[in-house]
């Protein structure tokens, strides 16, 4: 008998793999089988599609039902291919025509009653479809997400009899409209933080290059405040970014109303949290916190208190811009170029210099607390700052600073310099060849790796930095002062030697 074909996606990290669904209906004894490396929710499949059927009244014939999900050796996993394989399954029943079935992929899980509900991925799928050349078929609920696919037929659907109508021609689905951005959240102004005139400027910088920070203080001193307000700092994401950061949230079930995210995110995982959590992983190696916060901000409070194998799978991440999660039938791939901004205390009890209140065992406990963090991971931080605790008689009288909105405007200024300098990257991404240091300030900069024992990778961001801070004012080259500047930025925590 003709074979039914139809098209579903699987997914590499945020890639759409194509999968072809294949049904053929045959002599023999009554069965319903789906073959092609597929976990448990896609056999399930079998069951759902049966009792959506009944729900509208049809039943399978009582025959031999082949399901093939081909490449067979791709592995297959969620509850996503019930839509395909039931519209297959009617495609080979001869209840929907087999040519137009053809023409298009499809994303959805089915109820018991024959509704189709939203899934994870339909974003990357339709972008998937679109390079096909193919429709994409997905739950109502999803429509506006697949209509950012761009050159891509989207038939939304509440449920498999109103696709059957509309494909028979007694009924039509309308084209869903996009359904715009997400809104941005509130985010608190840089002008309410009193005070901290150098943990403010740090944080400016960071914003401006891209870089990773590091805020070290007493309990209460600001850093959580500090950290909160950087996002807005930040511009808008490209038309690239923004499509590239959703498909991530798409994979991860987290696209709020299949909106558009053009803000850069941010995301402040617990110290508690796993090393899958943070990097990705899990039984079915979703996006983790590094890829959630890809063109944004990854805030980690109390950065010491992580586990150790969660912090030190930064590492990887934080040089290559992409996290890896290995596993033994296949490697899955996610981008995580993000920004670190992290926070500590200068020692377990927090007080570490301040003789009234700190521990006895000054300044052994701060060495052992600092120990915590590795030498490679420290070597990673661009800038660390001391946030010291703003009397509180003083609070009341520190004049107010400038707006997020004024700061804002520097660091976009500074970003577009780096992106029409270096092809679209900032400068926590550039080579050394692109960042025009002057002689004078490259002499400075080698004098002061020899004599603070910089690593490599350690005075190439230096001069990053020194690059950001040039960026900030204008400046074509990096001079001297940006150098110094950025050296102040480096120097070592309290009780480190």
């Amino acid at each position: 008998m003709p074979i039914a074909r139809i098209r579903s996606f699987a997914f590499s990290g945020i890639e759409a793999v194509p999968v072809d669904v294949e049904v053929q209906i045959s002599s023999g004894l009554p069965a319903f089988l789906i073959v092609g490396l597929a976990d448990k929710a896609v056999a399930e499949a079998r069951e759902r599609v049966r009792a959506a059927l009944t729900a509208m009244g049809l039943s399978l014939p009582p025959k031999r039902i082949l399901v093939n999900l081909a490449p067979a050796d791709l592995q297959k996993e969620g509850s996503h291919f019930d839509l395909a394989i039931a519209l297959g399954v009617l495609a080979a029943m001869e209840v929907l025509p087999r040519d137009e079935i053809a023409g298009y992929a499809a994303m959805g899980e089915l109820s018991l009653d024959g509704r189709v509900n939203p899934v994870t991925g339909v974003l990357p799928a339709a972008l998937g479809a679109s390079a096909l050349g193919l429709g994409l078929i997905c739950a109502r609920q999803q429509g506006g997400e697949a209509a950012w696919g761009g050159e891509v037929e989207v038939l939304a659907t509440p449920d498999l009899l109103s696709l059957m109508n509309h494909f028979r021609g007694s009924q039509v689905l309308s084209p869903p409209a996009l359904p715009g951005s997400a809104p941005t959240p509130h985010m608190p102004d840089l002008c309410e933080v009193k005070g901290m005139e150098s943990a403010k400027r740090a944080l400016e910088i960071c914003a401006a290059g891209g870089h990773s920070l590091m805020m070290v203080g007493p309990p209460g001193a600001g850093k959580s405040m500090l950290a909160a307000r950087l996002a807005g700092l930040l511009p808008n994401l490209t038309a690239a970014e923004a499509l590239e950061v959703s498909a991530i949230h798409s994979v991860a079930g987290q696209l709020t109303e299949g909106k558009l995210i053009k803000r850069p995110p941010f995301r402040e995982p617990h110290h508690s949290a796993s090393q899958a959590a943070i990097i990705g992983g899990g039984p079915r190696a979703r996006p983790g916190e590094v890829s959630l916060a890809h063109r944004g901000v990854l805030f980690l409070d109390e950065m010491p208190e992580l586990p150790r194998q969660s912090m030190e799978a930064l590492r990887a991440p934080m040089e290559t811009g992409r996290t890896t999660v290995a596993r033994a039938a296949a490697h899955v791939t996610y981008p995580a170029r993000f920004q670190l901004v992290a926070a500590m205390n200068p020692c377990r009890c927090g007080y570490l210099g301040d003789a009234s209140r700190e521990c006895g065992r000054a300044p052994r406990c701060g060495e052992e607390y600092l120990g915590k963090i590795s030498g490679p991971m420290l070597d990673r931080i661009d800038l660390c700052v001391q946030v010291q605790p703003v009397p509180i008689a003083e609070i009341a009288r520190a004049p107010t600073g400038e707006t997020t909105q004024v700061v804002a405007g520097r660091v976009e200024a500074g970003r577009a310099r780096q992106h029409a300098r270096q092809g679209g990257l900032s400068n926590a991404e550039a080579g050394l060849e692109a960042l025009a240091v002057s002689a004078l300030a490259r002499m400075l900069a080698e004098q002061a790796a020899e004599k603070l024992h910089l690593s490599a990778r350690g005075y190439t961001r230096l001069l990053r930095v020194a690059r950001t801070i040039a960026d900030l004012i204008g400046c074509i080259e990096v001079e001297r002062t940006h150098v110094a500047e950025a050296l102040g930025y480096r120097h070592r925590f309290p009780g480190s030697g």
